[in-house]
């Protein structure tokens, strides 16, 4: 089964069976006596920024057991000043959360069925290579429908447009990679086409629905879809990403503007710490999905080798405790959402990662994670 880098929260969970430390500290913790988190692990994991592998970290823990909010790092290398910890960034793959709960609204209001195939929603879209794809297979990345083709120098093309549509017509040009409900192979492609969908059914765009159905319902005010606009509105951090040149020197260039809006659906939200951390807890107490809905982004797929993936979330089980998590990566930036499903514990944390599409994982996310989960 094929992982993205980020989604290698499985990496840094497998480690574990706040400061503003540079260049100024501050960190702030609200704890239970049991299982409280451990403040002194947390201020460690993210000691020492900037360093060569993250610019900035910002840390929050929270659930029943106790709060830690922490950060550490500079809002850009040239001024040198303490990073925002109010700060906008680029949220990845985490936009994936918002996409299935907006689909799943969907299904619960009747509009669309996830055992109906997407080819009677999308007609003509699929060519006759293609089996029957449900919308349940494509919100839990069993449809089989190979990746998208995008840009050949992503960095060259950073302010022009690729459009999603161009994406999934890529995608389906090559053909099927297996029969679908199969296999699972996480991919951005499957939530593209759900994006799609969500058009196809409302009549509006994709951002206005995800925004009206998910995020003011759960108090999203400062999470948004930038769309064609390749900067961050805001205040925020700067990004990084580590460039080697022709003569083998490495420099960290600036890719704070960047056009993502071949994301889309799948990758293209910007967001915050806060706001993903209440994104966890009105998904998790239901306020956002009736029952059966929700139900089904804690449903991992049967008789499937590997699966790990639900609607939205991915199953982790560490250190005697379940986590339904979602991570992202976009260039400059790591994300991660994660919680117990009683909301005992909840992890949300924002990387200044230098090399976030990199398959190794980061040692500063590895920390973290291990540190969060302790």
């Amino acid at each position: 089964m094929s992982l993205p880098r980020r989604t290698l929260l499985t990496a840094a969970l497998a480690l574990s069976a706040g400061a503003l430390t540079s260049p100024a500290s501050a960190s702030t913790q609200r704890t239970s006596p049991r299982n409280a988190p451990d403040a002194e692990a947390l201020r460690a994991a993210i000691a020492g920024l900037p360093d060569g592998d993250s610019t900035f970290a910002l840390v929050r823990i929270g659930g029943s057991d106790g709060h830690w909010r922490g950060g550490a790092g500079v809002h850009d290398l040239e001024s040198g000043r303490a990073a925002d910890p109010r700060a906008c960034f680029r949220a990845g793959s985490t936009t994936k959360v918002v996409t299935a709960a907006t689909v799943l609204h969907l299904a619960a209001e009747r509009r669309l069925d996830l055992d109906t195939p997407v080819q009677r929603y999308l007609p003509g879209l699929f060519t006759p290579a293609f089996d029957p794809i449900s919308v349940r297979q494509l919100l839990n990345h069993t449809s089989g429908i190979k990746p998208g083709d995008g840009f050949d120098d992503p960095y060259a093309h950073r302010f022009d447009t690729l459009p999603p549509q161009q994406v999934v017509a890529s995608a389906i040009a090559k053909g099927p990679a297996f029969t679908p409900g199969t296999r699972q192979q996480y991919l951005n492609i499957s939530y593209t086409v759900l994006g799609l969908l969500i058009e196809k059914v409302t009549g509006h765009s994709y951002a206005t629905e995800a925004t009206r159905r998910v995020l003011r319902p759960a108090g999203l005010h400062d999470t948004y879809f930038p769309g064609t606009d390749p900067r961050i509105h805001g205040p925020h951090n700067r990004g990084y990403q580590r460039m080697t040149a022709a003569d083998g020197t490495t420099t960290l260039v600036d890719v704070t503007e960047w056009n993502q809006a071949d994301r889309w659906a799948a990758g293209d939200m910007i967001s915050t710490t806060a706001d993903l951390e209440r994104l966890l807890h009105a998904l998790f107490r239901g306020r956002i999905l009736p029952g059966p809905q929700l139900k089904e982004m804690f449903t991992v797929p049967a008789g499937i080798d590997g699966a790990t993936f639900s609607a939205g979330l991915q199953r982790m089980a560490v250190g005697g405790r379940v986590y339904w998590c979602k991570t992202g990566a976009r260039y400059g930036y790591s994300t991660a959402l994660a919680a117990t499903r009683d909301l005992r514990r909840t992890v949300v944390y924002s990387v200044g990662d230098t090399d976030a599409k990199d398959e190794a994982s980061n040692p500063v996310i590895d920390r973290i994670v291990a540190a969060a989960v302790k």
